[in-house]
């Protein structure tokens, strides 16, 4: 996590230098943003009905650029970061379009993940498949400013019950987290996607 899951160009921006404070949320104005935001995605499908409604995504893109300026002198990139978080609402085209197809293909996509552990640097991108499919592709991660992080893709597995697939690794990018508190995480990416998440009830493991 929109952040891309899956694909990036090969390229990378410079360091920036940043003497950002902690992450520290308490103002009514950030939990007003907060609420209007959630709100305005709250029917979206995780973004499938947003890719039809140019509108509602203007809106939803303003509430995050809104919500981005209160985080904007925050660092995000600490250990807050790491968590398995659980995607609520994405721009992003291939997630999107397996979670679409799923059902093409006898089964469902269930919960969409990042799972990230800043300390070991490492960020494995899952999608679920109730009850025991599992796509997912590890990548190891660098954090390059107080909220942004480079991520290199190393492997991917398509795993069921009984079987395992291994694919090969591919792509390389950076997303920002611009907002993260206790409960959700808002995040803008190299190809200007966009990735809501919340913290999931559980940790997903391989």
């Amino acid at each position: 996590m929109a952040t891309c899951f899956f694909s990036f160009p090969n390229s990378f921006p410079s360091k920036p230098k940043s003497h950002k404070r902690p992450i520290h949320y308490s103002s009514l104005t950030s939990q007003s943003q907060k609420t209007h935001l959630l709100n305005l995605i709250s029917d979206q499908e995780r973004g499938l009905r947003t890719q039809s409604d140019p509108q509602k995504l203007s809106q939803i893109i303003q509430a995050i650029d809104d919500l981005g300026s209160i985080g904007r002198d925050t660092v995000t990139t600490g250990r807050s970061l790491s968590a398995t978080w659980r995607l609520l609402w994405t721009t992003e085209k291939e997630q999107l379009y397996i979670i679409k197809n799923a059902p093409f293909f006898g089964t469902k996509a269930g919960d969409v993940l990042q799972v990230i552990d800043v300390v070991n640097k490492t960020l494995n991108n899952v999608i679920t498949f109730p009850p025991d499919g599992v796509f997912f592709v590890r990548s190891t991660i660098e954090v390059a400013s107080s909220q942004r992080v480079n991520f290199r893709f190393t492997s991917a597995v398509l795993r069921g019950k009984n079987w395992e697939f291994p694919l090969p690794p591919f792509g390389q990018g950076w997303f920002e987290t611009v907002y993260l508190d206790d409960d959700i995480r808002v995040v803008k990416d190299i190809r200007q996607d966009y990735l809501i998440v919340e913290r999931a009830p559980y940790t997903w493991k391989e």
